[in-house]
């Protein structure tokens, strides 16, 4: 005979047995979902749960808000150079000219050639005038120092010209080329509107104003008909 409390406990042993297959399935399910997870992480691949009604990670705003930001030494590693235009076709046949004769990378005369050609078009000087002066100077060496203290690319004494340096006053400023190239040209322009004369504003440039041979105004002008024959403008008799 079967009594009933034998007969409840064995209701009450289904019972647990129900609850104990219920939660090993759960848990089993509860594995498989996270090795899932995991192996989708591992690959690298994305977790979209829009299937799920959860979010769309596609959405755009979403995708902002939460977007990994880059490391400030990642974009210092990638100066804007808002001054640097593509090289015209002349000043493309200056740059293999200027690389072949001074032994220069090309690579690394385009931005300076491109910012001599945006300063001198913005403050009306011919640019070869300013390449002229950069050979002359330093023969294209952006870290050369005179025994004046003059700096760079066009040789600028920094403390003749604080004021076109402006808010970038540390003392290895004029190491920028572009920023060199920028003062340089603005040292051309104040000669120019002083004097009136080019040779004379040269030599302001070059500090001989006290020279009657205009030496200094000579040399660049004389390379400056060499770039020209090399931009293909032509002889380079009229400069």
């Amino acid at each position: 005979m079967v009594h009933a409390t034998d007969a409840g406990k064995s209701t009450s042993k289904a019972g647990d047995l129900v609850v104990h297959l219920t939660h090993a399935k759960l848990f089993t399910v509860g594995l498989v979902a996270a090795a899932w997870l995991g192996s989708t992480y591992l690959q690298h691949d994305p977790v979209v749960f829009a299937d799920t009604g959860i979010m769309d990670v596609r959405d755009v705003a979403l995708e902002q808000a939460v977007a990994v930001p880059v490391p400030v030494s990642v974009v210092k590693a990638v100066p804007i150079r808002k001054d640097v235009d593509v090289l015209s076709d002349e000043m493309e046949r200056v740059r293999d000219y200027v690389a072949r004769r001074y032994r220069v990378s090309s690579v690394a005369l385009e931005p300076v050639l491109a910012a001599a050609e945006h300063r001198g078009r913005s403050s009306g000087i011919d640019p070869l005038l300013i390449v002229a002066v950069m050979a002359i100077e330093s023969s294209f060496n952006p870290l050369a120092v005179s025994s004046m203290g003059a700096q760079g690319l066009m040789q600028v004494i920094p403390r003749f010209h604080m004021d076109k340096i402006g808010d970038n006053r540390r003392k290895d400023a004029l190491f920028d080329p572009l920023l060199n190239v920028r003062v340089g040209t603005e040292v051309l322009v104040e000669g120019l509107r002083r004097f009136g004369s080019l040779q004379t504003a040269l030599q302001y440039y070059g500090g001989a104003l006290s020279d009657p041979n205009a030496s200094y105004a000579n040399k660049v002008l004389a390379m400056k008909k060499r770039l020209v024959v090399a931009a293909g403008r032509g002889t380079g008799t009229d400069v």
